[in-house]
């Protein structure tokens, strides 16, 4: 039996119940709640490991599930969600959550995903970095207390953002492309993984550069990738 516990929010009983099948084969244990409120409960009350989170909640937007969750808890949330415009994607992982499927959806992607977030989980426990501290300009990052500042301020990063900084960070200089990249973070390179990548690096990029349009630290490679610069 797999030790992480779901919690699947969902209010359309088919989906829910598909979900909770797949993950029923699967022996992974679960938990459900069909609203905002309920999905509050469960994860204050269970603490569970992973979160699969609808947006189109009959009692509350999932926005504010997150948002509320996050005042108190860093556990993964992954977003399923019909919404598949830029904008909801850019919204919900500045709200905190760590991924973002549109539906329809396929099982195998879904489970992907999930061994994704247990290789993290148990990476991030056990990963010991090679220097404690990165600085770059107004820029840095503190892998051992896992924080990063921009000049006094501490930056408010999603553990996605977080990591993807911290790749970044360890390969300054370096041209990453988008597959070593979606690799490192999510395990894959789905279509999807692309997508949300570009999400992420927007997200980041506006929370570490005075100007986002005309970046000083993560230049783009059109087509390959991203690169960290080293600010003098």
């Amino acid at each position: 039996m797999n030790k992480l516990v779901i919690l699947v929010v969902e209010d359309d009983p088919p989906i829910r119940n598909l979900m909770t099948t797949t993950l029923k084969a699967h022996d992974y244990h679960y938990l459900t709640a069909p609203t905002g409120e309920a999905a509050i409960l469960e994860a204050s009350s269970h603490n569970p490991d992973v979160i699969f989170l609808d947006l189109g909640l009959p009692d509350m937007d999932g926005i504010e599930v997150i948002k509320r969750i996050r005042t108190w808890s860093n556990l993964p949330i992954i977003v399923i969600s019909a919404r598949s415009e830029d904008t909801d994607k850019i919204d919900a992982l500045d709200a905190g959550a760590d991924d973002y499927l549109t539906k329809p959806f396929s099982v195998e992607e879904l489970l992907a995903r999930l061994r994704v977030t247990q290789r993290r989980l148990a990476a991030a426990q056990s990963e010991i970095p090679v220097q404690s501290v990165f600085t770059d300009g107004k820029l840095r990052v503190d892998y051992a207390a896992g924080c990063a500042y921009l000049g006094e301020n501490e930056l408010h990063l999603t553990p996605i953002e977080y990591k993807l900084l911290c790749l970044l960070s360890k390969n300054v200089g370096k041209v990453l492309t988008h597959t070593f990249i979606t690799q490192k973070i999510w395990g894959s390179s789905w279509d999807n993984d692309i997508a949300s990548l570009r999400v992420f690096m927007a997200t980041l990029r506006k929370k570490i550069e005075s100007e986002p349009d005309s970046p000083q630290y993560i230049q783009t490679h059109i087509g390959v990738g991203y690169r960290m610069l080293k600010v003098e």
